[in-house]
């Protein structure tokens, strides 16, 4: 062999047929396209359920039918509750096309109690910073489709079931899909934690359309953005879905009482 010549690089040996497949993370574009995937299938489960109600009611089939369907507690509930299926069912698929573990992929471990005591203490502090300028500014403390919500449901005797929607059902269906996976993937992409935790909140503003409103809007980016950095500083999406779910519920008490007293 002369000097101009190299020494042959032998060739990487295949994979023995034995060898178990290696896991990965789908990273922006992936996380997004499949991000697409799962919004599409929390509002069909939603969708179709309003539809179930609605077909069920019978004529006449019109616009006033459909917002009185729409607007009903007890249908509101229920729609909420059936986007979970419909989202677990898509995490299931991408987190097993990923060949790695549901639980694993979404982070769904136990966060510390330290943790959370900070979570909850920093989301009281911003949720009371929130209600105090909304009084300065004399506004509403409780958005009032909530309450007319809460009076269908009320009347409905399905009062319990809006809780449950809201408090424990929404709270899952959310953080699994913003926090845990959306997070998970855009973390690891060129956009790194801080990117997916300001990009994820933004998603989960979005969700909140119903809203319609700047300061809701404000004030829903800035619980994102507290969720996201407890995701980041805990690694557990558990710990964002209790936080959530803790937010949620006091939000409906909030209504209840606000609805008892108007």
């Amino acid at each position: 062999m002369s000097l101009l010549e190299s020494p042959a690089i032998p060739a990487a040996p295949p994979p023995h047929p034995g060898a178990p497949v290696q896991p990965r993370v789908w990273k922006f574009w992936g996380t997004s396209l499949w991000g697409l995937l799962l919004f599409a299938a929390m509002f069909a489960g939603q969708f179709l359920l309003v539809l179930a109600f609605f077909l069920a009611k019978g004529p006449p089939f019109d616009i006033a039918s459909i917002k009185a369907v729409a607007s009903a507690g007890t249908v509101i509930s229920l729609s909420v509750m059936m986007g979970l299926p419909a989202v677990l069912a898509v995490l299931w698929l991408a987190t097993r096309m990923a060949r790695t573990p549901f639980a694993d992929y979404l982070a769904l471990r136990r966060g510390s109690w330290t943790d959370l005591a900070i979570g909850v203490v920093a989301l009281i502090v911003l949720i009371a910073g929130w209600d105090l300028l909304s009084r300065m500014l004399g506004r509403d403390i409780s958005p009032g489709f909530m309450v007319d919500v809460l009076k269908s449901a009320q009347a409905d005797g399905a009062l319990w079931l809006l809780v449950l929607a809201f408090a424990v059902a929404a709270p899952i269906t959310e953080e699994l899909m913003v926090r845990g996976f959306l997070y998970r993937g855009w973390s690891e992409s060129v956009l790194g934690p801080v990117g997916a935790i300001v990009l994820s909140s933004l998603v989960w503003t979005a969700m909140h359309a119903q809203y319609y409103d700047w300061f809701l809007f404000s004030e829903v980016m800035s619980i994102g953005l507290l969720l996201g950095y407890m995701r980041y500083r805990s690694n557990s999406t558990w710990l964002t879905i209790v936080m959530h779910g803790i937010n949620n519920f006091a939000a409906t008490l909030q209504s209840i009482w606000l609805a008892a007293h108007s």
